[in-house]
This record gives structure tokens, sequence and C-alpha cells, in this order.
């Protein structure tokens, strides 16, 4: 088995896979799927009669043109994270808990890193509680664009006046801050709640409070497992996926990883409040695109028009020039 860093896992697969150079099996998140079955080099899976144990979100999540190409292991999503010892009990809006925030950590009321190249991800459970959600329902069409996505872009500029939202707090730099007890609030996933727990934090997971007057609803992903289209090894790496689909793999994957099962049996047996905490907050959730193969241009425009108004832009010009730069990328999917 070889580690890598996320961001080149797949590009690497993406250009090794023909030579015969690359792995037999990769993991990684369902919004790889149009990428690399666009390029070729993930082959079909099977699961037989254990499908009917994932959830209809899992197995879409990981299908394209009505094929599905990976096993999900992993379900998740940000949510609120509290530090109880800082605060006992958390307001129904999101400028309350700002508000609450100021009062208990003047200078981080909540932590929500964006680093330099801004982070539209963990923002958009903010985002969507304006009604203004990056595809509307089952469809590719912009959700973001016009009112709704204004005043959230304008409430980005609030945030940064409040000293809320800053470039210098990167991901290291929130969970540092967290861990250090310099704010009782942080958006984050379940990737850093070990870290929190293990540091001796009493933490509870909750929703995003609404900013914008509707449910926060973030994004959704589920992590899984690729099969290479040129392995050399197909028996093989297909029993593995196969028990990879089951419940001993999932529930050991749950305990190592501390995320979600995707597998629903797996997941009815979780009783850890940390991983039910994350559950209830993506109730409303929107899953990640999966089949959209210029997402990665997407996610640039998105992040870079947040951090320009974090560095003064215009809020509604910087926008409206955003929209047109994903609708420019996404017509050439």
């Amino acid at each position: 088995m070889v580690q890598k860093p996320t961001d080149d896992v797949r590009t690497d697969f993406i250009s090794q896979a023909p030579s015969g150079a690359g792995p037999d099996l990769i993991v990684g998140a369902n919004d790889w799927v149009g990428s690399l079955v666009k390029n070729g080099v993930v082959a079909p899976v099977e699961l037989g009669d254990k499908a009917a144990g994932f959830s209809d979100a899992a197995k879409k999540a990981f299908t394209s043109g009505g094929t599905l190409y990976g096993v999900p292991y992993a379900v998740e999503n940000v949510a609120l994270v509290r530090n109880n010892n800082l605060a006992k009990e958390t307001p129904a809006t999101f400028d309350e808990l700002i508000a609450q925030g100021k009062q208990l950590t003047p200078d981080h009321p909540v932590l929500i890193q964006q680093g330099d190249k801004g982070d539209a991800y963990h923002l958009y459970p903010v985002q969507s509680s304006f009604g203004a959600p990056l595809f509307k329902p089952d469809t590719t069409e912009i959700g973001m664009k016009g009112e709704a996505g204004e005043k959230f872009a304008a409430y980005i500029k609030k945030l940064t006046d409040e000293g809320v939202l800053s470039e210098s707090i990167g991901g290291d730099q929130a969970k540092q801050a967290f861990l250090d007890g310099k704010s009782p609030y942080i958006i984050t996933g379940p990737w850093w709640t070990g870290e929190f727990t293990k540091a001796g934090l009493d933490i509870s997971v909750l929703p995003v409070p609404s900013a914008g007057g509707q449910p926060s609803a973030p994004f959704i992903g589920v992590q899984g497992v690729y099969l290479s289209s040129y392995s050399k090894n197909a028996l093989l790496a297909n029993q593995f996926l196969d028990y990879m689909a089951g419940d001993e793999a999932q529930k050991i994957l749950q305990e190592k990883g501390g995320r979600l099962p995707a597998l629903k049996s797996a997941a009815a047996a979780v009783t850890d409040p940390v991983l039910k905490g994350f559950e209830a907050a993506g109730e409303s959730g929107q899953a990640l695109p999966a089949t959209i193969t210029t997402m990665d241009a997407v996610w640039s425009h998105w992040g870079s028009a947040e951090l320009s108004i974090l560095r003064g832009e215009d809020p509604v010009a910087t926008w409206q020039q955003m929209i047109a730069n994903v609708e420019d990328a996404l017509a050439k999917d």
C-alpha cells in the first residue's frame, strides 16, 4: 500500500494507470468519479446482493451513466463542533452564535478555515442557509446565481469585517486554535474530532445554525474504493472489494478512521455521540457533485471569489464574475 497526499493520488493515478504502473485499487472521494471515468482509468464495480445494504445516496455518489464505479465505505460532512468547557448552549442563529462567541473569545468567536485560496467547502453550510446552493436540486444548473448568492457574498464581507473570516486562518491554524481553547466553535468534519477528544476536549457536534433563514446544508461526501481498469490482479482486487462491502471491514474502518460507515447495518450500530452528531448535522445535506469533470475549476473560481471578498473586493461584482467563470467551466464539462 502506498500513501500520498490526497491531491496527488488522483492526478498520479490518472497518469500512471494506462502504463500499468498504478495500483490495482485507490481510495478517494466520490467527486473523483467524473474525472476518473472520463480518463478511462476505473472499472465498473459489481456489488451483487450486497448492493441493497447501501443507501441509495451512497451508491448514487459513485455512479456515472447508470454504472457503479466504487465501493462506498464512509460518509462525511462538516458540522459545528463546540467546546463544552467554553459554551454550554448554542444559539439558534449564526449571528447570535457570533455575538455569543465574541463575549467568550473575542478574537475567534467561531473558526472557519479559509487560507490563501479561500475555502467554499467549509463555508457552504452558511451559504446554503441563504437559499443559494451550488446547484439546483437534481440538476447542474447553478443555484447560487442571483439575489440569494449575492446576499451571501455580502455576508462574507460582514463576517470579515467582524473578524470571523481571515485568510490567515487556514486548516492547521483553525485546528490548533480550537485545540488551544481560543474559540468555543469550529466548523469542521470528523477528520479532526479524534484529535480534539485525545487532547481532552469535551465536545459536542451540532448542525450549523442558519445565517440566512433557511436550514444549513453541508456537502455530503462519500469515501470509497475504486478499481483500476488496468488492474493485472482484477480477481484478487474484486475479492477485496467484496470484503470492503461487508460489515466487518466497514466497522473496522469506522473505528480506525472516525467516519460514519456507508453500509446501513454498520452505520446503525454506531453509538459514538460525535459521529451521531455529524449524522444529524448532515440530514439536510447535499451530495458532493460526482460526475462533473470540471469541478476542480469550479472549486477554484468559487474559493478565489470568496478570498477576493475577504481582501476587500466588492462582494456583488465579485460574486457575479465568479458565476460567469463557473458557468464557463461547466460548459466545458
